[in-house]
């Protein structure tokens, strides 16, 4: 079989190897599979240690896309590979936008310093009044408002960086990987369902009466260091699902 070369991002190499396993499962050569092959076989075609391949299987195993059986191999849990917008995985509004047909497009951003207020320094573990970025953002699905983000970012992280002149339009995890070299590695969320304050619901037009679903958001990088405080309203046009799992 082909071997498939995984181009070096900033991830870890058994993050990227458990991204392309995942495109497989889903579309790839792995769309109908059963099982998928040893880790030998996974590290040929990969190119890379049976350690990587083995790390990846068990991040995939940990979201619940496969099992491993002793005797039986790695089992495919095609009712969870089928899932989309898993609010229990980390979400990038373009996936999730383009995943249910639409094209994603941002039509708005509007960037500041800003002073932290109590709550956003106690996030970020700096002192209330600290210096942030915050990015204030639109997003369409074709023509369609469906989700209003305000990003905050301590100014410190962008030391020595020109942050104006960054391309604000693409992910927030882009970015920060991209330019400052920060990969995050988990977040900490609280869902709640909002009506949201005039504004947003001027920005985002849900419809009267109809709620919006607020994920407030902390987002950690290595070391367990907090880089970005978010709330992003979204609207219906979104179906989330949620896996939990018993251990």
């Amino acid at each position: 079989m082909e071997k498939r070369g995984i181009g070096l991002n900033g991830d870890l190499m058994s993050t990227q190897v458990a991204s392309a396993l995942m495109r497989e499962l889903k579309t790839g050569i792995y769309a109908d599979a059963e099982k998928l092959p040893a880790e030998m076989e996974l590290a040929g075609q990969y190119g890379v240690s049976r350690t990587v391949i083995r790390d990846a299987l068990s991040d995939l195993e940990n979201a619940g896309f496969i099992e491993r059986v002793r005797g039986v191999g790695t089992v495919v849990n095609r009712r969870i590979v089928a899932l989309d917008n898993r609010l229990d995985l980390k979400l990038e509004y373009s996936d999730m936008i383009w995943s249910m047909g639409s094209r994603p497009v941002v039509d708005s951003i509007v960037l500041r310093e800003e002073s932290a207020s109590e709550t956003a320094a106690d996030r970020l573990g700096i002192p209330p009044g600290g210096r942030l970025i915050a990015c204030r953002k639109r997003v369409l699905a074709n023509r369609k408002p469906v989700i209003y983000s305000v990003d905050y970012i301590p100014q410190s992280i962008f030391d020595g960086i020109d942050y104006m002149a960054l391309d604000w339009y693409q992910p927030i995890f882009d970015l920060l990987s991209k330019y400052c070299g920060l990969n995050v590695t988990n977040s900490i969320t609280h869902v709640s369902a909002t009506n949201g304050d005039s504004f947003i619901r001027s920005m985002l037009t849900p419809g009267e009466g109809a709620a919006l679903l607020l994920l407030e958001e902390v987002s950690f990088c290595k070391l367990n260091r907090p880089v970005l405080y978010s709330l992003s309203y979204y609207t219906s046009f979104f179906d989330f699902t949620l896996l939990r799992k018993k251990f």
